[in-house]
């Protein structure tokens, strides 16, 4: 396995699963669940079902593939369940990620594959693209949900019908399944982060008016590109003209000229401006470089007469080895909040990628062999079980060995 099979670790993985897979109903249900996560987490190879069965004493290649494939069991009740399960040992929240992965085919025929832009690839390809939320602490991250963007393509009649795609589902950009993905955790009262995400989320005006109307906080990734007007004036809101007086409603802020790019209004700070600042401690060493923030208005909802957007903090890094800044983030924590806060919630995100390997790498998230939307849900939702398993395992194991340095009561 991915773990050492100790007694004491089957034990607990048997009352993890027993806990965590009662929302299935059915015995059987619950019985090849188990299987099927044990063998997720047995070790060697792609994660099909028939390599997966013959890892487990009591595997059986037809049911496991049954029961993924075609069994009418609900996701949504047990990924809720795992979520509340993670949010108690991962307590106290510190953001919410929004993330998609890619995971590469070679046929057409998988559910939601087409010829797209994947950053796994790092380039337009062959492949199924999924839309997930992690709930991340400085100790760990989960994924709390995932969905499957679906290209227009697969909203055909026919092939939604031959990858049983439910006829309630429509086409929706990835930021838009990203809030869908948010109010479902909302709405199992998940603890709220701070929502962190990069610039494919981040620069969409319409995604961070949609997080401010659900009152959460953020700290999102913009291009370069994006415009806004600096705090060099009255930075309020314009509103619309006052009743009795004529004219068309201000479009802009008081005082201020035209918006300028995120990039152009970092290279014009001063040097003593920048910060250096160290957010973590990598395996390598500090991982550090250069910051500053100021307060800002982006003009696109006024320019274009879309949402409109109160001040938020404009982030920017400039690492030493680079002759410009590179980085650009927004945000709308509270004006009092420190630079080294926004650059640890600005770079949380790097806890999502190394799940994502974990996930494909080590428990096949990218292995499922089937072609309908009910069996990637049901195989997505079994890795993230198993995720939370060995998730939890890391924890304990942290809390051991610290247990372990603590001195004897009396003694210190």
């Amino acid at each position: 396995m991915v773990m050492d099979t100790t007694r004491a670790q089957r034990e607990r993985l048997k009352g993890f699963l027993d806990s965590m897979l009662v929302t299935l109903g059915r015995s059987e249900r619950r019985q090849w669940g188990g299987v099927y996560v044990r063998g997720l987490l047995a070790a060697g190879g792609r994660r099909a079902t028939a390599s997966m069965a013959a890892r487990t004493s009591d595997g059986n290649v037809q049911a496991m593939q049954q029961f993924i494939g075609q069994s009418p069991w609900a996701w949504d009740p047990l990924r809720q369940g795992l979520a509340h399960r993670m949010v108690e040992a991962l307590h106290p929240v510190a953001a919410w990620v929004v993330d998609d992965t890619g995971f590469p085919k070679k046929g057409s025929h998988s559910v939601g594959v087409a010829r797209q832009y994947s950053g796994t690839l790092g380039k337009i390809g062959n492949c199924q693209v999924a839309v997930s939320l992690h709930y991340a602490t400085d100790d760990a991250a989960v994924p709390l949900d995932f969905t499957l963007y679906l290209p227009e393509e697969w909203l055909e009649e026919k092939r939604r019908q031959k990858a049983g795609i439910p006829e309630d589902v429509t086409f929706q950009s990835k930021w838009a399944l990203a809030l869908a993905l948010i109010d479902r955790s909302l709405a199992w009262e998940v603890p709220r982060g701070v929502v962190s995400a990069d610039a494919g989320y981040g620069n969409i005006t319409e995604f961070r008016t949609g997080l401010a109307e659900r009152q959460l906080l953020f700290v999102v990734g913009v291009q370069s590109t994006t415009t806004v007007w600096v705090d060099a004036g009255d930075l309020s809101r314009p509103v619309g003209t006052s009743r009795g007086r004529r004219g068309r409603p201000r479009r802009k802020p008081l005082g201020v000229n035209a918006p300028v790019s995120v990039a152009g209004v970092s290279r014009s700070w001063p040097q003593k401006r920048w910060q250096r600042v160290t957010w973590r401690e990598g395996t390598r060493g500090s991982m550090a470089s250069h910051f500053a923030a100021v307060r800002v208005l982006p003009s696109h909802g006024y320019q274009h007469g879309g949402p409109k957007e109160e001040t938020l903090w404009l982030l920017a890094e400039w690492p030493e080895e680079e002759a410009a800044p590179t980085k650009f983030w927004l945000a709308n924590l509270p004006g009092d909040t420190s630079l080294l806060s926004l650059v640890r919630l600005a770079k949380i995100r790097w806890w999502i990628e190394q799940g994502y390997q974990q996930l494909k790498d080590e428990l096949g998230l990218d292995h499922y062999e089937g072609r309908t939307w009910q069996g990637w849900h049901h195989h997505v939702t079994m890795t993230m079980l198993a995720f939370g398993f060995l998730t939890l395992e890391s924890l304990n194991a942290k809390k051991n060995f610290w247990t372990a340095l603590a001195p004897a009561e009396g003694t210190a």
